[in-house]
């Protein structure tokens, strides 16, 4: 939704929410739903980050849940929607490098269990170092599509959303052998769509690097 705002497309709240409700979040009230985006609105202002305009800051959110957020929001690539923080943030400490400045020729070491990581700074590190590389190998063309990036992230450069094929939450690695970069159409039909599975299976024909997992 961030995306979409940011690039000057509409969307509906209640749209949106009631797809979440659909779909991963299907046992979740509406109202559950909103809380939650509220909470993600609080830990991304936290990040220095810009959030959703419709979603208000919660004004109370524990640590544990706090803490929670900040690593999905890391691993799902938040940070390219930095508007320019001061180097001081702390979310600042897990920026990505700047893709025109990649000279990887070999996939970055990635994590097999990233569930089973005892070091938060290493994992983060590593997804960085993954998810930097798939959008480097991408050059900037959505690898679902062969469509160019919708629009261009603040820096200038092309945005797209790397998606782990095997979800993280379903025991996937976190390794360039089971990430791809898409656009957010893309990404969205590999999670909400009546064709994902179909879609999901195209991927791994299409780009050589992808492993069944």
């Amino acid at each position: 939704m961030l995306g979409l705002e940011q690039s000057g497309q509409t969307f509906k709240k209640a749209e949106e929410n009631r797809l979440l409700r659909e779909g991963p979040l299907n046992k979740r009230s509406a109202s559950s739903v909103e809380y939650r985006m509220q909470n993600i609105s609080a830990v991304m202002e936290q990040m220095d980050l810009p959030r959703i305009v419709g979603y208000v800051s919660a004004k109370n959110i524990g640590t544990k849940m706090g803490g929670r957020i900040r690593e999905i929001l890391i691993d799902r690539n938040a940070e390219t929607f930095r508007r320019g923080t001061k180097q001081s943030s702390p979310a600042a400490i897990f920026r990505p490098v700047e893709l025109k400045s990649s000279k990887l020729n070999d996939a970055p070491e990635g994590i097999l269990n990233p569930s089973r990581t005892s070091s938060a700074s290493t994992k983060l590190a590593r997804t960085l170092r993954i998810k930097n590389w798939v959008l480097d190998q991408s050059r900037g063309v959505c690898e679902g599509c062969d469509q160019a990036a919708p629009f261009l992230r603040p820096d200038g450069l092309p945005y797209l959303e790397v998606h782990h094929v095997k979800h993280l939450a379903n025991h996937g690695s976190d390794e360039a052998s089971n990430a791809v970069a898409l656009c957010p159409n893309c990404h969205r039909r590999c999670h909400h769509s009546s064709d994902r599975a179909d879609f999901t299976d195209s991927l791994y024909t299409k780009v050589k690097r992808l492993k069944p997992e």
